[in-house]
């Protein structure tokens, strides 16, 4: 197996490649604080609550402390080696062109579907406020929107997501607020519920070990969306400098904006609460309140969540394929670069998230879920490459650039080693699931078809 060398790295082209530098450290900023609440939180985390009850705080908070440690081995590598590559570039440079092309290809199938299930997701809200409007016409709209923004430059992005992103830090730290102050009794109008929605209904654990199983496997998949500051940071202005203070402050963020909110919604709301589900538990949480049109609101910023994902993974998933394109493992033609922008790679990514649109539609009994169960544990797959590059990597940099550790792992090696425990013990929850053993096993076998194709690839270039 050919393995590439600090000497020459294989995102060498990065160096060099065409792609501008629009992005500005301001936008870097709210992109690493906006992907933290992504749509996973608002939209996903009630069925983790049903699931768990209040014990989905504990849930949070062991999923969060993993999700650290993966961010902080990123960032180490990340902040060594910018490159719209990210995680991809990082496992070639370890372990071998092979494990590149299969984390990068199965992140850029997972991009491109999340891509058409946010638009789902945000076209679903709009036509219960407009009733009768076909719902893949706005998802249509969506993506030629976020497509053409996009193609444009760079910069649009920065901008879209930094003020997305300042709606969604302001929607949810006024929600933090307005909750803590109910939940101390201080707030007007309301009364302290004490302790009696996390003790009462069956308790903190109301469906035992096995519920918080569930829940812990919800939360997991909440976190998507944090890699996306990575593969930005090649395009920003000092990316160094964007990548070790995004990773440095990815501690506080996580405690705060995830487990603090479950920690308040529990409190404030019966987990049990039909409204949890039905409505979404921030929506709940607030009509729970009295508060008059703040339900409404929060499903306001839903939606810019929902839109901020699209934009965020139609960016994210063109980086990939460029990237991968540069290091010779895609078709040429991805990797075409106009005005700073691989605009091929951009449409083909909206193109194939649209694909999956219409699957929603013309196939939604057997293709469409085959395609969902498919990409339901590649973050995981992702995260083990991520560990498993950074043990690799951080040896050989610390022999041969240790001024390139501008981010360090914390206790190294042991919690890289934690985090992979970490990460095997969620694959074996969820082989014990009748649902995710379904996803893992898709997902292993779209791993394992990729690895194939990615190691006859590296044959093939190696022979010639």
């Amino acid at each position: 197996m050919s393995r590439t060398t600090l000497d020459t790295p294989p995102t060498a082209p990065d160096a060099h490649a065409p792609l501008s530098h629009g992005l500005k450290q301001r936008h870097l900023s709210m992109i690493a604080l906006g992907g933290v609440i992504g749509a996973g939180l608002f939209v996903g985390s009630g069925a983790g609550i049903a699931a768990a009850g209040p014990s989905i705080v504990i849930a949070y908070a062991v999923s969060g402390l993993l999700v650290m440690l993966v961010m902080r081995m990123l960032g180490e590598m990340s902040a060594a080696y910018p490159s719209s590559g990210s995680f991809s570039a990082h496992a070639e440079r370890a372990i071998g062109p092979w494990a590149g092309f299969t984390a990068g290809w199965s992140f850029w199938v997972l991009l491109c579907t999340a891509v058409g299930l946010e638009g789902i997701g945000a076209a679903k809200i709009v036509t219960g406020w407009l009733p009768g409007t076909p719902e893949w016409a706005w998802v249509a709209l969506f993506m030629v929107v976020f497509c053409v923004a996009n193609l444009a430059a760079v910069k649009n992005f920065g901008e879209f997501e930094f003020w997305f992103a300042a709606l969604k830090v302001g929607a949810i730290s006024l929600f933090l607020v307005l909750g803590v102050l109910a939940v101390a009794g201080v707030l007007p109008g309301t009364d302290s519920p004490g302790t009696a929605n996390l003790t009462g209904q069956g308790g903190f654990l109301p469906h035992g070990s096995e519920g918080l199983v569930v829940g812990l496997l919800a939360s997991v998949f909440a976190y998507g969306g944090l890699e996306t500051v990575t593969i930005a940071a090649a395009e920003s202005q000092n990316p160094v400098q964007g990548v070790a203070h995004a990773v440095r402050t990815a501690m506080w963020r996580i405690a705060l904006f995830y487990i603090g909110s479950m920690a308040v919604i529990v409190t404030l709301v019966p987990w049990d609460s039909k409204e949890v589900v039905e409505k979404g538990p921030y929506v709940a949480a607030l009509d729970h309140l009295g508060i008059p049109g703040a339900g409404q609101l929060m499903n306001v910023v839903v939606f810019v969540a929902l839109l901020s994902a699209m934009n965020a993974n139609i960016y994210g998933s063109s980086r990939i394929a460029y990237s991968l394109v540069e290091r010779g493992q895609g078709p040429k033609a991805l990797g075409r670069v106009s005005a700073g922008v691989p605009r091929v790679a951009v449409l083909v990514s909206c193109v194939f998230g649209f694909v999956c649109v219409l699957l929603s539609h013309w196939r939604p009994d057997d293709v469409f879920p085959w395609l969902l169960n498919m990409i339901g544990a590649v973050i995981l797959v992702v995260w083990i490459f991520i560990a498993v590059s950074q043990l690799l990597l951080r040896r050989r940099v610390e022999r041969e650039a240790p001024e390139k550790l501008v981010v360090r792992m914390w206790l190294f090696p042991a919690l890289t080693w934690v985090a992979l425990a970490g990460m095997a013990a969620i694959f074996v929850l969820m082989a014990r699931q009748p649902d995710t053993r379904v996803q893992l096993y898709s997902t292993g076998g779209m791993t394992l078809f990729l690895a194939a194709v990615g190691y006859a690839w590296q044959r093939a270039r190696a022979a010639r």
